[in-house]
């Protein structure tokens, strides 16, 4: 298909997913039926681009066939994020077998590219090239990361080994979409009714009001298809009354295990949670032959390229240099914090026993406990603490800090969107746009769990066009009920802003070359360096004044629960730092076997895990990995460490803010800020994370300011 050919049919064919790269797509206007011809038809552009170029006799260079080759696949993999994020928060059946059916053949073409030797010969005879030496370190860097990933795709595999790669590289990616289906549909299936209002005492009156409507809503919808089976068109679909519904989505379950006084209530929402999409919830949703399936074929993926296990194939292009390596920092660091933790789990028991009158605590009993004692010592709850933080003050605060310390501006911007909870912001510096940012703050059904950023495309820029990135900022927030705006606890606003370093990251980037972008270049165990840099500012009070003002009100926070709420900062982080050592260490120690590994296997080394680094044994049947997407959907697979490894990187870092803070603005500092911006978010990928950190902390970093940070230091006070 010739270039003319593909420009009439994508006028012809009206498919947003088909819009210039340069245009903004229309999400409004996709349909689940959008997707296969449009990646069907950019797959033979792509495919043909790239073997006209493989047959070009002309020496490679950067010109002739390095640049052409990123605008060659730029419109594909717009077009697949495009889906794929439509795919993880607008949910639909249609949309699922729309993604699921190009799914397959999306792996196909990326394997068929990695696999490719002609390509490869191609990167290699421009890195041989007498050219080469003039090159920026950007495009050095870029070739010579290209060649080592060429090298971990299989492309010097031969004959039948080449073959069982190509399709490996399909099954994983099938494996892990099942297992991202099975934890939404687990969630979305499951809620737990409420008929006797005595059960709801303790819980905040927003939260009742939400289960009081989500069951109405069900209960009018179950009328409405009851109605329609039986082909009568004139029933009343508003219900009778119908109690309240509760669900596993955050903004529901969470409330209700820190608040609820309800012991049975708070059993059923955690027995539902603990058991999502295991052997003991929805049989259909059981991901326990999806994770052994998905270990073993990493293990052969990893082995047919001659390493030992997986892990050991992932670190080739992380920061840390080995398995053992990662594990010993993470036993080091659990070694440091699990006698903070064992203080935090004797203080919490006592409590409960001398104010509760509840001498044993069961698993749903611990967060209820925490909340109470939390409000016996630092006299505040998180209730309190949320009336304050309205989602539109939040916003302005977060946008007012990155301001300050980046002199970039968020404007509301009009572009067409998925959902009417999706706000566009217009990226700014200086008057210039520099990129677009959509948010998609609030929880709803249909909608993956969690909060994470991604990228529709990246910048690039070239003497002839110039394309600014488009990231997405999703969490799972409560949304407005009626009068009442969306209100964040404090733990939504760190959420936040830890996800707005990710966007920061790909927004605020100057490497002008897609392949040196953050997000497809930084080292994993150091993109969390951003994101974990910017939670810290919402300890600051000149940022808390900004944006703490009572919804009702209108009165700002006073300074007194400010300092209540940083007191309390490290309230239980013992625990919290061995909780996250342990999902670390499971997932290392899985992803280090060098055989097939059964559920049951899984399970023992979760069970051995926590016998070495735990201080609440959760029970027998708790089976969180089976919901752990993090790791089987989610691409963290033998790199969750890397939250801890880039918390060392993001302490120290923010050490420099502390080092130069004023009683006036407390660590928002422009200068300082500049240089993090300079030499951290702007660089991207383009040199190795080591060498970034080293040129903004002008040295390696110590992990001295995360334990302090933490409280996990002798002389720290609580």
């Amino acid at each position: 298909m010739s270039q003319t050919q593909v420009v009439q049919t994508v006028a012809a064919s009206g498919n947003p997913l088909l819009a210039p790269i340069s245009d903004l797509i229309d999400y409004g206007s996709i349909r689940p039926e959008h997707i296969a011809p449009a990646i069907e038809l950019l797959l033979t552009e792509t495919r043909q681009g790239i073997e006209a170029l493989v047959s070009n006799t002309i020496e490679p260079d950067w010109d002739n066939f390095i640049e052409p080759m990123e605008s060659l696949s730029s419109r594909l993999w717009r077009a697949w994020s495009a889906a794929g994020h439509l795919n993880s928060v607008i949910n639909t059946a249609a949309l699922r077998d729309a993604y699921n059916a190009m799914l397959p053949v999306i792996t196909e073409f990326s394997s068929w590219v990695g696999l490719n030797r002609d390509l490869f010969k191609h990167y290699l005879a421009v890195s041989q090239s007498t050219e080469f030496d003039s090159y920026t370190p950007t495009r050095k860097r870029i070739i010579e990361l290209a060649l080592r990933d060429f090298r971990l795709s299989g492309v010097e595999l031969e004959g039948e080994k080449r073959q069982r790669y190509a399709q490996l590289s399909e099954d994983i990616a099938l494996t892990s979409q099942k297992f991202s289906e099975n934890a939404l549909d687990a969630m979305d299936n499951w809620h737990y009714r409420v008929d006797d209002a005595s059960m709801l005492e303790g819980l905040p009156q927003d939260v009742i009001d939400a289960a009081a409507q989500a069951a109405s809503e069900a209960a009018a919808q179950g009328a409405l298809e009851a109605a329609e089976q039986q082909g009568d068109q004139t029933a009343d679909h508003t219900g009778a009354p119908a109690g309240w519904r509760f669900t596993l989505k955050m903004p529901s379950y969470l409330p209700v295990m820190q608040y609820a006084k309800n012991a049975t209530l708070r059993e059923s929402l955690y027995r539902g949670y603990a058991t999502l999409a295991s052997d003991l919830g929805q049989a259909e949703y059981d991901n326990s032959s999806v994770i052994e399936k998905l270990l073993d074929l990493r293990l052969e993926d990893a082995q047919l390229l001659d390493f030992d296990n997986f892990a050991q194939m992932r670190l080739q292009t992380r920061m840390a240099q080995s398995a053992e390596q990662v594990i010993a920092f993470l036993r080091d660091l659990a070694a440091k914090a699990r006698p903070f933790a064992q203080q935090d789990v004797a203080i919490l028991r006592e409590f409960a026993a001398r104010e509760l009158d509840m001498d044993t605590l069961q698993p749903w009993d611990y967060t209820y406990v925490s909340e109470q004692l939390r409000q016996a010592k630092y006299a505040y709850s998180d209730e309190e603490v949320r009336q304050y933080l309205s989602e539109a003050n939040v916003m302005n605060g977060l946008f007012g800090v990155i301001k300050t310390l980046f002199n970039i501006d968020l404007i509301p911007f009009e572009a067409p969107v998925w959902h009417a909870d999706v706000r566009v912001f217009e990226v700014q510096e200086q008057g210039r746009v520099i990129g677009y940012l959509y948010t998609d703050l609030y929880a709803r059904k249909g909608k993956q769990s969690g909060a994470w950023v991604d990228s529709e495309r990246s910048r690039h820029v070239t003497s002839t066009h110039s394309i600014m990135p488009v990231v997405y900022l999703n969490c799972n927030f409560s949304r407005p009920q009626g009068s009442k705006p969306a209100l964040l606890t404090h733990d939504d606003v760190i959420t936040l802003f830890h996800e707005s370093g990710h966007a920061l990251h790909a927004l605020l980037s100057k490497v002008d070359e897609p392949a040196a972008s953050p997000f497809a270049s930084v080292e994993w165990d150091a993109i969390e360096l951003p994101s974990q840099f910017m939670e810290n500012f919402v300890w600051e009070w000149p940022v808390m004044r900004s944006m703490a003002v009572h919804w009702e009100t209108g009165q700002q926070m006073d300074r007194d629960l400010f300092e209540r709420l940083l007191s309390a900062r490290n309230f239980q982080s013992g625990m919290q730092m061995v909780r996250q050592i342990e999902f670390s260490l499971f997932d290392m120690l899985i992803h280090t076997r060098a055989e097939p590994t059964t559920i049951g296997a899984v399970m023992e080394i979760l069970n051995q895990v926590r016998q070495e680094v735990s201080v609440i044994m959760p029970p027998s049947w708790n089976r969180f990995a089976h919901n752990f997407s993090h790791l089987f959907a989610g691409g963290y697979g033998a790199g969750y460490y890397s939250y801890k490894w880039a918390e060392v990187l993001s302490a120290d870092a923010y050490s420099l803010f502390e080092e130069h803070a004023d009683s006036e603005r407390g660590t928002l500092d422009p200068q300082i800020g500049q240089l993090f911006k300079d030499q951290i978010l702007a660089v991207g990928g383009s040199r190795p994370a080591a060498e970034s950190f080293a040129a903004f902390r002008g040295r390696e970093p110590s992990p001295d300011a995360l334990l302090r940070h933490s409280g996990l230091v002798a002389d720290a006070t609580a």
